[in-house]
């Protein structure tokens, strides 16, 4: 693999609880959308966990190439080519996926930009299918340590649109969107694994 490469080290060292919990939600899927595959290294290692899911990596156009290449070196056969997609435009250009997940991507995006996610995301899930989010949140408004606290104080001071989002503005934006929430599991270094079904 190209020592060029970006390298997320929180993706290598969360990779296995989330494996954990999409091994619980995704037995008998054939087909998942990623949204903001990153170095997509969640894509590799996920891809080839689940030989028999095709695994869709996606992320905006500026940062594809980057994706491309972790997935061209990783050569497995039920890892997708990726597709650029920014959740703002809309409608989204791909068709339909047993499950979408991302991790993440929340509090990167602006308040605008998460409920443009909510809005499409339901059209691209499964009767039955499920969404899966990961990342931190907020509980009725407070953080939830205060090393939570000091990452939105570093997220917004890079872009102002950014921070952790409320947990139950997530959920009624999912709600709305046709999902109905299943798991809220506490993860590793103060994040949460979100399970919906549509």
């Amino acid at each position: 693999m190209p020592d060029a490469l970006p390298f997320s080290q929180a993706a290598e060292n969360n990779k296995i609880p989330i494996r954990e919990v999409l091994d619980r939600h995704l037995q008998g899927a054939d087909s998942l959308l990623e949204i903001g595959s990153g170095t997509a290294q969640h894509a590799v290692y996920f891809a080839a966990h689940f030989p028999r899911l095709v695994w869709q990596a996606t992320d905006i156009p500026a940062a594809i190439d980057t994706v491309r290449q972790r997935i061209v070196a990783a050569d497995l056969p039920n890892l997708a080519p990726p597709l650029a997609l920014d959740v703002d435009h809309q409608p989204w250009p791909h068709s339909r996926y047993s499950a979408v997940f991302t991790a993440n991507s929340l509090h990167i995006m602006s308040a605008a930009s998460v409920e443009n996610f909510f809005k499409a995301v339901g059209q691209h899930v499964d009767p039955g299918g499920k969404l899966l989010i990961y990342g931190p949140f907020k509980y009725g408004g407070e953080f939830t340590t205060e090393s939570n606290a000091h990452f939105d104080l570093w997220l917004k001071d890079r872009d102002p649109a950014s921070g952790l989002r409320d947990f139950e503005w997530v959920g009624g934006l999912a709600e709305r969107a046709g999902f109905t929430l299943l798991e809220n599991n506490a993860m590793p270094a103060n994040n949460q694994m979100l399970v919906w079904s549509r």
